[in-house]
């Protein structure tokens, strides 16, 4: 072999920065976009917010008219020393409120600290913003109660590391131990002393909590009732001895095994089931998230029109100011600006295209789908990405992103826009059915059955086949099981 010289030509895809910055902007929700404008606002002064415009421009006004901030007084020279003229147009500050003013904290802008600056021109009478409290959570609640019980030092210290262990649920999950390896090494502690600061804490508020599994925090729960309740004894004994026939609602079985008569056992059945079997979650301090919709659809004049939120729209701009200044900016200077500017006229012309793409798909989407939004979600058709992609000319990925944590607000509801995707199912006019559409029959019959007699799944089966849908037991029963719907079995012992 020698040596020698080739030449190839081939051709590769690349994805600029600035496809790339397109790609990732269309996949952001409406609040990870506002964070990443705000960000890239920070770092280039060529972007503005609309708002940040709206400011400037008043403060430039503000200004132009003549107005001056208002002066405070430093420390050298309180409100007490001021000048006789002073004096006679306005109340001088009272004895008791003079040392404040030289207080450190009143140093610089008193709105800052919610001063008489901040009362004349905030939103609240007293200076203060309105804020909301934030949610107590099971381990702060039950801390407030261990501090006010009488605990030995040594017993709080357990008592605290067991509210520590405590899940959503306000269960010991991982038991003893866990509580054990949690406490300082030089305070070793027995099982039967921690088992005793545990049966303690069990019958703080909420009555139930640092239980170990479900028949635990019921009989803690029962044990609370006063000795007179109603079946109290034999609701403890179903609880113990047979928890298991108990959630399959087997009533008569528990009758037999317990020697008592069937109407006492519904009734212990039924102080049970008025029970807490998850005491912690009433204090789950998780925030409520809201959606605020990213498109809306109407029915105007008989159709359906898509339009684009406009609160949901970045109001992003360019900083004239900045802009004006790079004609007279040389070397370095002008030649780092102008970058900055084009790269804002990048990012501006991303956005654009984000929100033309989103209309474009939205638009798609209703037009396939108007029988939901007239009908309801039997009426859903069978869409998947692919049509509406060969629809708008993208890609199926490009389709996926900007259906991904979007929402669309119609006149039965908010929904992200992947809801209206869906499989089909045949059906024998040669046509298709949706599998939310499916799942709303599925859910109708069910509703409109007979208690005494639940449909089986292979009987919702073989109504839907009446009705022209081809589906097999199973998928009624994948269905039925997705929507959290108990089988026929255990409906009809329900009942």
């Amino acid at each position: 072999m020698k040596p020698g010289l080739q030449f190839r030509l081939h051709q590769q895809l690349t994805l600029t920065p600035q496809l790339q910055q397109a790609i990732r902007l269309l996949q952001l929700s409406q609040l990870e976009l506002e964070a990443e404008l705000r960000q890239i606002a920070e770092s280039n002064p060529l972007l503005e917010f609309a708002e940040d415009a709206e400011s400037d421009a008043e403060t430039e006004a503000t200004e132009e008219n003549g107005f001056e901030a208002p002066e405070f007084p430093s420390r050298e020279e309180s409100p007490a020393k001021s000048s006789k003229e002073d004096d006679e147009s306005t109340a001088a500050p009272s004895e008791e409120l003079a040392p404040e003013w030289e207080d450190d904290r009143f140093q610089g802008d008193p709105s800052e600290y919610g001063g008489s600056a901040s009362r004349t021109g905030g939103t609240d009478e007293d200076g203060f913003e309105p804020q909301n409290a934030a949610p107590e959570s099971l381990q702060q609640h039950l801390e407030w109660q261990l501090n006010l019980s009488q605990f030995s030092p040594r017993d709080h210290a357990i008592a605290t590391a067991i509210i520590h262990a405590l899940d959503e649920d306000g269960y010991l999950r991982d038991g003893i131990a866990a509580v054990d390896a949690a406490l300082p090494a030089e305070m070793a502690a027995s099982p039967d002393e921690i088992e005793a600061v545990r049966q303690r804490v069990q019958r703080f508020d909420p009555t139930g909590v640092a239980s170990l599994d479900l028949r635990d925090c019921l009989f803690c729960q029962l044990s609370q009732f006063s000795l007179d309740t109603p079946h109290r004894e034999l609701a403890i004994r179903v609880v113990n001895e047979e928890l298991e026939l108990l959630a399959r609602n087997d009533i008569a079985k528990i009758a037999r095994r317990l020697k008592a008569a069937e109407e006492h056992v519904t009734a212990a059945a039924a102080l049970i089931r008025s029970l807490d079997p998850r005491p912690g979650a009433a204090l789950d301090a998780t925030p409520v998230e809201y959606v605020a919709p990213d498109v809306y659809a109407r029915r105007e004049n008989g159709r359906w029109q898509v339009s684009l939120n406009p609160d949901a729209q970045p109001r992003l701009g360019l900083n004239q100011h900045y802009c004006n200044l790079i004609a007279r900016a040389r070397g370095e200077d002008a030649t780092w600006m102008k970058g900055q500017l084009q790269e804002a006229r990048w990012l501006l012309k991303s956005l654009q295209s984000r929100a033309e793409t989103l209309q474009k798909v939205a638009d798609v989407i209703v037009r396939r789908q108007s029988a939901f939004l007239d009908y309801g979600p039997e009426a859903m058709h069978p869409l998947v990405l692919r049509e509406v992609a060969e629809e708008v000319g993208m890609h199926e990925s490009t389709i996926s992103r900007v259906t991904t944590r979007k929402y669309m607000h119609t006149p039965r509801g908010t929904f992200e826009l992947k809801h209206f995707f869906s499989s089909g199912v045949a059906t024998e006019d040669g046509g298709s059915a949706s599998a939310t559409a499916i799942q709303a029959m599925i859910r109708k019959l069910i509703t409109s059955e007979d208690a005494r007699r639940p449909l089986s799944d292979q009987a919702l089966a073989e109504e839907l086949h009446r009705r022209g849908i081809q589906v097999a037991r199973r998928t009624v029963a994948k269905y039925r099981e997705a929507m959290r719907i108990p089988s026929s079995s255990e409906r009809v012992r329900a009942n």
